[in-house]
């Protein structure tokens, strides 16, 4: 039997994760019956490992029942055939088909027909292996709890040592608070073991997670602690621990609600975009807090002796010997112990440090045999007044009596319990991704901020105070062998007996030891405030640490917290006012529509859009920003060389800028007035009037003034400028009428008047018109079509031979298109070439389905589909008709024609087209490079 069952488990073991193949269940099955045992593979939960029970073989009722075998596959039933004719085929036919954790089971009777039922037993395992993830077998769970022992006193030893350093200083030690440190030990140490259960039992994503009383919060409490002795009086003790008992629980409640509804809004990654160097500063500042503590703490002095710190108090700390040995030893303890963890990087080093601490103390004592009691009065030992005593670890229940609760002090503490809301909310969504990196794990911050959200409302109900998941203690507790759910369970049991056992113990600890830690860990941030980001913060970053750090130490936390947000907003406002607002400033020329255009038209446009300025801003305009971006509007109009180079319109490209406060749009009103005076026209572009951008300029009213013209990208101002350029000449010359307004425009090219006779701009426009597009003019009209088409689409400085172009004009087709008719579209084979004698077609073009259109409007005397009809490539553009056209068509069969019949005129022909081609993607690359 013993090597039957062996055998069966060498084949069925292994990753719980594989289903045994049908040829290792027939071997099993061979052997088991050679040895008269029957191996039945039980149903598991999903990942649990295959193991095997034996039952005696009884051959004849084997025999019987050999029809009975069933296959079971989850709850289904399938029937199998006779063993010994068919068995091996059936379990190689029909073990692989089934899923992962299919299960195959044999019964040695009729009467076991169908799935082995789910006991309570095995329901209760396979809800402990969801939760825990372990296979519920005695040897696996012993073996699980012996290994996770070492990382359990481990953690046990930590969150002693947090206990005592932090529980002992909950309270101010002062006034009425003076014998309190038992009490904020147990309360420590409750909201501790909360924590712990909490993220152990689901809340927390971590399998190790260590959870533990936010102690950051300590400086936030004594301020809550003071102002309700204050307001309520010394003389009511009882009152006063009361209502600051309710105090700190409605703290952890607050932290717990608030949590909670972030984590459902699923707003954790939001808060992770809080200044960092503002928390930072924070830490730092709870880190010289907690330095001046260990002097208090370790001089027995009251918790407010160094608030602020008198004269008198410094002369006590430095003149007295035995005062001077009192704080001195535990400091030099303190860096001693972070030169060694410097030199050795040990966990266990820390926790075996400080014990070894107390260990010598008592040598030392029992050698030279001192007296316990005078040592409490000369202050190396905690007075046993601050313990629970009889009381016990939850003596500070007794305090929790509506008739002793004064809710109007706990009224005047909200300023400081949203202060410190605010501190224990940046914790956790800073805290866990760090750990998830650390650990390799993929976690959802969200669920975490809802397990923090459980755990502090569960402590605030139960008179706790907030917690979190530390992120030291968890990654040390990993590192140790920690890193299941077994031990975070154990951990907290621990941490339970140590609340059970009370305070009582902290009579007997050394001062020495509670002194060293808490200057170890004030040592610890302040050194991760000032050092660790000397060269990791930019020096407005750091100003803001150390001032945080400063304000914090010499007035007040809340104050600190708020002069940290203060400054780091000026300092916002002042390091992006020093950001270019203006990304780029050129001439009109540099840059043309998209529109094609006859060549003497486009020349003279790039002759005249020189009195053009575009000016593309970026970024969020508001205060800072819009100062330059004024001055440069302001230096364009009072430049000394005005008259010799004057400006007719400034387009101001708002594409890159998300949003405009009211001194921005102020301030473009102001600047519009001073253009206006100087007639020059101020055009807007990239704004959507739906858009912020597009309210926040129509609610300064900027778009009612006279002279403001604003349009959705900048190829549609562009194009209106040049429309406005070429209106105002054939105005003057009265020999054409206006140009039509073209695809894209909001509305109709209105011309604001024609330039003063004699000013600069008109004798500019003068003079490029006659260089360029008068002889055009001239010739208007005169010239019988298609040959004054075809002058139009070829005309530039060149003169061109007019026998060439007659000749030509034998081999086109007029045509008439009505509007919305398709000539061709994207793939199409191309047929041809046409030249546009009136009105507008529209190519729009699209490189990628991740790419926007890209429209180009084709006019009077400009070639549609030159490219595409030339080299016999599919069409790289849809091409409609936007207003109704007449087309002069130069069809393929038209083209092969000419190339027969003349192959001078034909390579003449195509030599003029690619000429003009090249002139076309010259000016739409030049626009798409000014995007």
């Amino acid at each position: 039997m013993g090597t039957s069952q062996k055998t069966h488990e060498d084949t069925c073991s292994g990753s719980p994760l594989l289903t045994p193949s049908g040829l290792s269940l027939l071997l099993a099955r061979k052997r088991a019956t050679d040895d008269g045992i029957i191996p039945t593979i039980n149903e598991h939960p999903p990942s649990l490992s295959f193991t095997a029970r034996a039952f005696p073989l009884d051959k004849s009722r084997s025999r019987s029942s050999r029809g009975d075998e069933v296959a079971v596959r989850e709850n289904d039933i399938l029937p199998v055939q006779d063993r010994e004719q068919t068995l091996a085929r059936t379990l190689s036919e029909t073990a692989p088909l089934l899923p992962r954790h299919a299960v195959v089971a044999h019964h040695s009777s009729p009467s076991g027909l169908g799935p082995p039922k789910k006991t309570i037993l095995g329901r209760l395992a396979f809800r402990w292996h969801r939760l825990f993830n372990i296979d519920f077998d005695i040897s696996k769970v012993a073996k699980a709890v012996v290994s996770s022992v070492p990382a359990v006193i481990f953690g046990v030893l930590l969150n002693i040592l947090d206990g005592l350093s932090y529980g002992m200083i909950m309270f101010p030690a002062s006034g009425v608070f003076t014998s309190l440190g038992g009490m904020g030990v147990s309360l420590f140490f409750l909201s501790t073991v909360i924590s712990q259960f909490v993220y152990t039992l689901g809340g927390s994503q971590f399998a190790g997670a260590n959870g533990s009383m936010m102690i950051e919060t300590v400086p936030f409490f004594h301020i809550i602690a003071s102002t309700i002795e204050r307001e309520i009086g010394q003389a009511h003790v009882r009152e006063v621990i009361a209502t600051t008992l309710i105090a700190y629980a409605l703290s952890s409640i607050l932290t717990g609600l608030t949590f909670l509804l972030l984590g459902y809004l699923r707003l954790g990654i939001i808060i992770g975009f809080f200044p960092r160097h503002i928390l930072v500063g924070c830490i730092g500042g709870v880190g010289v807090f907690l330095v001046l503590t260990g002097l208090t703490v370790s001089t027995r002095l009251p918790s407010d002796a160094l608030d602020p710190p008198t004269w008198e108090t410094i002369q006590y700390l430095t003149r007295n010997a035995h005062t001077l040995g009192q704080w001195i030893l535990p400091l030099v303890l303190a860096i001693l112990m972070r030169v060694i963890t410097s030199r050795w990087k040990h966990q266990l080093v820390f926790p075996t440090y400080f014990l070894v601490i107390p260990v010598v103390f008592y040598v030392i004592v029992i050698a030279a045999g001192f007296d316990l009691d005078s040592l409490r009065r000369d202050g190396w030992l905690f007075d046993s007044a601050g313990t629970t005593g009889a009381g016990g670890w939850y003596e500070f229940y007794t305090y929790f009596d509506l008739g002793l609760i004064k809710w109007m002090p706990i009224w005047n503490t909200l300023p400081t319990q949203f202060a410190l809301l605010f501190f224990n909310v940046l914790h956790p969504p800073l805290n866990v991704p760090a750990l998830s990196v650390s650990l390799n794990q993929d976690i959802d911050t969200n669920k975490e901020l809802v397990g923090h959200g459980l755990s502090n409302l569960i402590s605030g109900l139960l008179g706790s105070v907030p917690n979190y998941l530390v992120y030291v203690n968890t990654l040390m507790f990993y590192r140790v062998g920690g890193g299941s759910r077994v031990a975070g369970f154990m951990l907290a049991l621990a941490t339970l007996l140590i609340l059970m056992i009370g305070t009582a113990p902290v009579a007997y600890i050394p001062v020495v030891v509670v002194g060293a830690l808490i200057f170890a860990l004030g040592i610890d941030l302040v050194k991760e405030a000032l050092w660790d980001t000397r060269y990791r913060v930019s020096w407005t970053e750091y100003v803001t640490i150390v001032s945080i750090m400063v304000t914090m130490t010499v007035w007040d936390f809340v104050i600190g917290v708020l002069f940290g947000i203060i400054v780091s907003c000026i300092f916002f406002v002042v390091q992006n006012s020093r950001r270019r607002s203006i990304r780029a400033c050129y001439s009109g020329n540099a840059a043309m529509s998209t529109v094609r255009r006859p060549a003497a038209h486009r020349a003279y446009i790039h002759e005249v859009s020189k009195q053009t300025r575009i000016i593309q801003l970026q970024g969020f305009l508001f205060f800072g920003t819009i100062v330059h971006v004024e001055e440069k509007l302001r230096s364009i109009v009072e430049d000394p060389n005005w008259r010799t180079d004057p400006v007719r319109f400034i387009i101001v490209d708002l594409t890159l800028v998300p949003g405009v406060d009211m001194s921005s749009a102020e301030a473009f009103v102001r600047v519009q007035r001073l253009l206006s005076a100087k007639g020059v026209l101020l055009v807007f572009c990239g704004a959507e009037s739906e858009s912020g951008v597009g309210k926040a300029l129509a609610n300064s009213r900027i778009l009612e003034e006279k002279g403001v013209e604003i349009f959705e990208s900048l190829n549609d101002a562009l194009e209106w400028t040049e429309n406005e350029y070429l209106g105002t000449w054939f105005r003057l010359q009265r020999t054409e009428s206006i140009p039509v307004a073209l695809h894209g425009r909001r509305r109709e090219a209105r011309f604001h008047g024609t330039p003063i006779a004699g000013s600069p701009r008109e004798r500019y426009l003068r003079d490029a018109a006659n260089r360029t597009i008068a002889g055009e003019t001239c010739s208007s009209g005169i010239t019988p079509e298609p040959l004054n088409t075809l002058l139009k689409a070829f005309q530039s400085d060149d003169e061109v031979d007019r026998d060439v172009l007659v000749r030509l004009s034998n081999y086109f087709t007029r045509l008439s298109l009505p509007p919305g008719h398709v000539l061709w579209d994207i793939g199409d084979p191309p047929d041809g070439l046409c030249v546009i004698e009136s009105g507008v077609l529209r190519a729009s073009y699209r490189f990628g389905l991740h790419t926007r259109v890209i429209g180009e409007s084709m006019v009077s005397g400009s070639l549609a589909g030159e490219l595409s009809g030339l080299s016999g490539l599919p069409r790289n553009a849809r091409v409609t008709v936007e207003r109704e056209a007449v087309v002069w068509w130069l069809g393929g069969e038209a083209l092969r024609r000419l190339e027969r019949e003349d192959a001078d005129l034909a390579w003449t022909f195509v030599r003029m087209v690619l000429k003009a081609a090249q002139v076309d993607a010259d000016v739409l690359l030049a626009a798409l490079a000014s995007r």
